[in-house]
């Protein structure tokens, strides 16, 4: 039934007139999946947060994270706009809504719904072809990481995103779901909050296998609590891949490198 419906996209777009020309991506995450589907060309401003690709270097700037220039925007006259809730502020976004000008908005949850709203985006920019060409490869690069990393029984993971106060990711948010494709589960899956602050007593009462951090004195101090299956088995791991913190195309190869960390005999 979604082959259908994209095919039914894809017929819409192939017989459109008035296909964008100009168009401002408000995420660093989105103004990657522009690249990847070969569409740099179309982008006439970024947000900025972090460093860019190299196709983007010369592009304007419309602010950084959190801080939109809506004069500078403005002055770009998009004709489509690429939005990640998340990088705007409410105040903003109500802004933004006022102008009228086309929004595709994009917050995905897991990689199945990353993949889908790669191809998305591709019928927005007027290249669906390439969308369906992108996410069919994704697909299946994700399917094979499933079955190279499957478990019967899944790793209990925690993720650490933060020590002073203690946060984690909570089951709504993608890399509660890279950990899945892992063949791990997120211990704390069950919290909704995309990045919920949680206790050191709250993790020893979970008991998690593996404990993941992106920094390694982080990971030491876990070693304050013997009682941890992690630390009784030496399983704790540093991850530095910043790949993991935006959900573009590049993403699935992130979670491949995950995934080596956790299981590097598979």
């Amino acid at each position: 039934m979604r082959r259908i419906g994209l095919a039914v996209l894809l017929l819409a777009v192939s017989g459109s007139v008035g296909a964008v020309e100009r168009v401002v991506s408000l995420a660093p995450s989105l103004s990657e999946i522009v690249v990847e589907l070969g569409s740099a060309d179309l982008l006439v401003g970024v947000l900025d947060a972090g460093d860019r690709p190299p196709e983007l270097k010369d592009l304007p700037s419309v602010g950084r994270y959190g801080q939109l220039d809506m004069e500078r925007l403005l002055s770009l006259k998009p004709d489509l706009l690429l939005l990640w809730p998340g990088s705007v502020g409410p105040a903003q976004r109500e802004q933004l809504k006022r102008l009228n000008i086309p929004t595709y908005v994009a917050a995905p949850h897991n990689l199945e719904q990353l993949t889908e709203q790669i191809e998305s985006i591709a019928v927005q920019l007027g290249r669906p072809e390439r969308g369906v060409a992108l996410a069919g490869d994704l697909r299946q690069r994700l399917e094979s990481l499933r079955q190279r990393y499957r478990r019967d029984e899944p790793l209990r993971v925690f993720y650490q995103v933060w020590d002073r106060p203690l946060y984690t990711v909570g089951g709504g948010q993608i890399i509660s779901d890279a950990l899945d494709v892992c063949g791990a589960r997120n211990v704390f899956a069950d919290l909704t909050l995309p990045a919920p602050q949680v206790s050191v007593e709250a993790v020893l009462q979970r008991n998690p296998e593996v404990i993941l951090a992106g920094d390694q004195a982080q990971l030491e101090a876990w070693k304050a609590w013997p009682q941890v299956a992690a630390v009784a088995q030496g399983q704790l791991k540093l991850v530095t891949d910043k790949g993991l913190e935006r959900p573009s195309g590049q993403m699935i190869e992130a979670t491949a490198r995950l995934c080596q960390v956790i299981a590097p005999d598979r």
